[in-house]
């Protein structure tokens, strides 16, 4: 048996994520995958295991594709609890209209599809580990605002940053994403950064 082609691999994520985009989660069967990638159902599964790890897979090559790395590293990079936070919160913004409809399409999978559950699950639990490296830097450094334990406040953090809370300011409110970060780094720094 010869070994999967990474290429296909890769025409298999786009095409994922393509339909994602697309579709509003339409269109997300593993046959219509194969067909978008040009390539037979089975071949599908030579490269995954189960349309779990493809949804999965496909939103680690959406956050390649879109260089999450290099947004997050001044994040990462970060001397200060209160840099961090605005760093965090500047780059988590910044990515929210650009995974919209795929982050969009896997929210309204999921109360009938536990693989698009399961995928966006994972992406917010990485999201909230962003969070909660924010809200410890600002611990560390004596600059968490008291009233909130670091877990509640890193819940909290998560919470405002949520793709449903950006949609509904920015589309359903008319908010301008400028807008959207300026007030949201605002309300952050107000909750969470002593004497801000």
């Amino acid at each position: 048996m010869s070994s999967p082609n990474p290429d296909t691999r890769q025409r298999i994520l786009q095409a994922t994520a393509d339909l994602l985009s697309e579709g509003g989660g339409t269109g997300v069967r593993m046959s219509d995958i194969a067909k978008r990638a040009g390539i037979s159902r089975q071949a599908v599964y030579l490269h995954f295991a189960n349309r779990a790890d493809l949804l999965i897979a496909t939103t680690f090559y959406v956050d390649e594709l879109k260089d999450t790395a290099a947004r997050l590293a001044p994040s990462r990079a970060a001397e200060t609890g209160r840099e961090r936070l605005d760093a965090f919160v500047e780059a988590w913004a910044g990515y929210l209209p650009e995974i919209y409809p795929i982050g969009r399409a896997l929210i309204d999978m999921s109360p009938t599809d536990e693989e698009a559950r399961s995928a966006w699950a994972q992406r917010m639990q990485d999201m909230r580990e962003g969070c909660e490296a924010a809200i410890s830097a600002l611990k560390r450094d004596g600059d968490l605002a008291p009233g909130l334990p670091a877990s509640q406040a890193t819940d909290l953090l998560w919470t405002l940053l949520l793709l449903p809370n950006w949609e509904h300011l920015t589309r359903t409110c008319g908010w301008s994403q400028k807008q959207y970060l300026k007030h949201i780094t605002a309300t952050a720094r107000r909750l969470f950064v002593i004497d801000a």
